[in-house]
């Protein structure tokens, strides 16, 4: 509840009653700020499921719910030609089902990977934006919404932007799966799950991301900071040592005047990540029994990966959704998920009942997969921040299916039932399957 009075004291900070404009004119219009406000609460549950055994970081097998909610502000304001600057405070509270362990593809992408459910504040992002424009003839209006005050930029441009935010902010976007607070839960579906993108425990790093944007298409690059340890909540000065570089090409298309668009990805980080195979002949040699892959004890662990992503339009009120993502998998998972290689598809349709344009239901499968490496690792009794059973005798790939129906109850206010189905938790045959059950509401204006 501490998160209210301090929104509050920052609208009246920054909106004062003589930002309104006359003649009954809506708060904030043509004030330069922009405000808009999310909060999110998911309550999961799943039922006994068949475990053959279980290691400290599995999925529980006894029945069990759990209850997360985010709340975050989007505070905006123009600051001059072409320059804007944002902070977004946050609260976030609960836990993931078996403290967000087990499963490799998560069921609720709200949920982050910490064992304290205790209610926090903190400032999710605070960063400062910069247009350029190249081309003064094609113009276009970008209107206001969360992290975007309204203004009109030319089509061909360079973007800017630097601080604290998300990388999900810009890279591996899709129109039909990408926010687990209003699209699929799953965090594999929300992202690609090989990317193990830069980002502390809760999901947020600081950098530069750089946009060049042309008619139909943009190519963005980022460099940004990585976890001191893995999955750890500080982030990483020591730039010259760790970082991680990303590449994006955007391409947006039409088949059939049906509107799509395509992304291809590239990164690569550096980091104390080590390596699984290094690991395990140390443990067998004698020389390090630790097996730890957390915390890292000299630089240059590296790791690469490729991610193709796309969401199309298929007709007036069906939208499908493609992503596969592929990494080395020879170090260690440094920050999004213990998965080396992804592949989800799913169909999205909106328009359920009459005149409910906004309900739609959606429903997609996914595969995850690790390396050899990783599975000798998991095997050989090994436990990275999310998974490990103590053993992995045999592996299979774990697979997914979702589906959700999204309601639309009043005016900026949505409720969600969800389920899922996970064959293979943590890529483990003896165990599961697994079927999660969810209802979601979410409020955003």
């Amino acid at each position: 509840m501490k998160f209210i009075p301090f929104v509050y004291c920052v609208c009246l900070f920054l909106f004062p009653s003589g930002t309104r404009a006359q003649s009954g004119d809506p708060l904030l219009k043509d004030s330069g700020f922009s405000f808009h406000f999310q909060f999110t609460g998911v309550i999961q549950y799943h039922p006994d499921f068949h475990s053959s055994y279980s290691g400290k970081n599995s999925f529980q097998a006894a029945a069990e719910k759990a209850y997360s909610v985010t709340t975050t502000a989007y505070i905006g304001r123009k600051l001059w030609r072409g320059g804007s600057i944002y902070f977004d405070p946050e609260m976030a509270g609960g836990e993931g089902l078996s403290q967000t362990l087990g499963i490799a593809g998560f069921p609720n992408g709200e949920t982050f990977r910490i064992g304290e459910p205790k209610t926090v504040v903190y400032v999710a992002r605070v960063f400062i934006r910069q247009q350029f424009s190249l081309d003064g003839q094609h113009m276009v209006d970008l209107e206001d919404g969360p992290n975007q005050v309204k203004e009109r930029v030319s089509t061909s441009r360079i973007t800017i932007t630097a601080g604290k935010f998300g990388m999900a902010d810009f890279f591996d976007q899709n129109a039909v799966s990408h926010d687990p607070r209003s699209d699929f839960m799953n965090w594999a579906m929300m992202n690609n799950g090989a990317y193990d993108y830069a980002a502390n425990t809760r999901g947020y790093t600081g950098g530069i991301v750089v946009e060049y944007y042309r008619p139909g298409w943009v190519l963005r690059a980022a460099t940004a900071l990585l976890p001191e340890y893995a999955n750890g909540p500080t982030l990483n000065f020591n730039y010259a040592k760790t970082n991680e570089e990303t590449v994006e090409l955007e391409k947006d298309y039409s088949i059939q005047k049906h509107p799509g668009s395509a992304r291809l990805l590239f990164y690569y980080n550096t980091s104390k990540a080590p390596a699984y195979r290094q690991v395990i002949n140390d443990f067998n040699s004698g020389a390090d029994p630790s097996m730890d892959v957390i915390y890292g004890k000299q630089y240059g662990g590296n790791k690469f990966g490729v991610g193709l992503n796309a969401d199309q339009e298929l007709g007036e009120r069906l939208k499908a959704f493609f992503r596969a993502g592929w990494n080395d998998g020879k170090t260690a998972t440094w920050a999004f998920a213990e998965i080396d290689n992804t592949v989800s598809t799913g169909l999205r349709y909106y328009g359920i009942g009459r005149n409910r344009t906004a309900d739609n239901i959606g429903i997609a499968l996914l595969s995850n997969g690790i390396s050899k490496d990783h599975r000798d690792f998991l095997n050989a009794g090994g436990y990275g921040f999310m998974l490990g059973d103590g053993k992995l005798p045999e592996y299979a790939r774990e697979d997914i299916a979702e589906f959700f129906y999204q309601v639309k109850l009043f005016e900026f206010v949505y409720a969600s039932a969800d389920y899922q189905f996970v064959l293979h938790p943590g890529y483990n045959p003896d165990r599961g399957p697994v079927h999660l059950f969810a209802a979601r509401v979410h409020v955003s204006f």
